[in-house]
């Protein structure tokens, strides 16, 4: 199907993004995210007047989260538009953006921002009061942490659903390193001729604010804390659980930052795309879930059913992004999908960037715009697992407007 709802062509950014405890860990991710859209809004010359309509997205709470959306759009200037904060962990990038074009689709608005933020440093701990506990104790959580290490359906980790993955498809630690080597080299692309790819879509060099926004502490040329392997480096590296298959290497970081889309009709996204003459359409969502604890399959049915409201065949996708929290997330789509993981994740990914949750899949959206508006347009897959062993998809196009 073809939406109504289009993405104007460069109206959308991402902030680098920075490994957790580096240099955005001291800043509100909202009042952040915020900073940052005012600034980009204003680059690209769209009056945040133009705004009838926003979606905010996070996975870590900060202080007064609470009001969410409205807080946001009030503070870049956009006190007229209303919408709902949504959270679906790693998939909450899809997920937002397919917020957005349900409400233009069905004429509750015409003119959406997408904004997905996160900081996963220095997360909330809790502390849940129990008048009937011990002595009237409550219960205590430390969100970020806490969540990482188990899912409460079956007390297992997030690595747990990675190995029993691995172990179920015959998925090596050797393999998994080579498509980190493989990632890490796509990633270079991005950065060559002065981090080209990346000025596409981001304000480099970047100034990082301090937390009152009144002065900069520091600058980033970009992403911060990327890891740079070497085979032997790998090959010397013991799987995080014994007798598993899963290193440090052949996985992510915790990550900071965000991200951000304007999503409109396609009369105004002619208006406000930075050229004109291209069209981002969006053509198929999918979600899915996978069995209890075995969320890296998660993402193959999610792809399919986003292939299948787009009326296309993974044969039909000129360029595949997903969000791969571990490298075997790569090996079992590719198994599964009869595509070579070696052609997919042009430019970078999760697995080489970082992971800040909320806005990883929005950066990642964008990204697989770019990489198609490079090779001269054609339709883009993204997918990506979460949190509750489930996915979500996106299928878009970049065509001639």
């Amino acid at each position: 199907m073809k939406f109504k709802a289009e993405i104007p062509y460069g109206a959308y950014w991402s902030t680098p993004f920075s490994r957790w405890q580096g240099s955005f860990a001291h800043l509100h991710s909202i009042e952040f995210a915020a900073f940052v859209a005012r600034r980009e809004l204003a680059r690209r010359r769209i009056d945040a007047a133009r705004f009838d309509h926003g979606v905010l997205g996070f996975s870590v709470p900060q202080k007064h989260s609470f009001y969410g959306l409205p807080w946001l759009m009030g503070l870049l200037g956009a006190m007229q538009a209303g919408g709902p904060t949504l959270m679906q962990a790693c998939a909450t990038g899809v997920r937002t953006l397919l917020a957005a074009a349900q409400e233009i689709e069905v004429g509750l608005a015409t003119t959406a921002l997408v904004v997905n933020c996160d900081r996963t440093s220095n997360g909330p701990h809790l502390y849940y009061p129990n008048p009937r506990g011990p002595g009237g104790t409550g219960v205590a959580e430390d969100w970020v942490m806490d969540n990482f290490g188990c899912d409460p359906l079956g007390g297992h980790s997030m690595l747990t659903t990675a190995e029993n993955v691995a172990a179920r498809h015959g998925v090596g630690t050797a393999e998994q390193h080579d498509v980190v080597l493989q990632r890490e080299s796509q990633y270079a692309a991005a950065l060559a001729d002065g981090s080209a790819f990346l000025k596409r879509f981001m304000s480099l060099p970047f100034e990082v604010p301090a937390a009152g926004y009144k002065k900069n502490l520091t600058v980033l040329e970009g992403d911060e804390g990327v890891s740079h392997s070497t085979p032997q480096g790998l090959a010397a590296l013991k799987p995080v659980t014994p007798g598993g298959s899963v290193t440090f290497g052949g996985q992510t970081h915790p990550a900071d930052g965000n991200a951000a889309l304007v999503v409109t009709t396609r009369e105004q996204a002619r208006q406000l795309a930075v050229d004109p003459k291209i069209a981002v359409r969006l053509h198929g969502f999918g979600m899915a879930r996978a069995e209890l604890a075995y969320m890296p399959e998660a993402t193959v049915p999610a792809a399919q059913r986003a292939l299948a409201q787009a009326g296309r065949s993974i044969g039909q996708i000129a360029a595949v992004k997903t969000h791969n929290p571990f490298a075997l997330n790569d090996i079992v789509f590719a198994r599964a999908t009869g595509i070579d993981w070696r052609t997919m994740n042009n430019y970078g990914c999760s697995l080489v960037w970082g992971h800040p949750q909320a806005p990883m899949g929005t950066r990642a959206i964008i990204e697989l715009i770019e990489e198609l508006a490079l090779r001269g347009g054609g339709f883009g897959l993204f997918t990506g697992c979460a949190a509750g062993d489930s996915a979500m998809a996106v299928v878009l196009e970049v065509c001639d407007s």
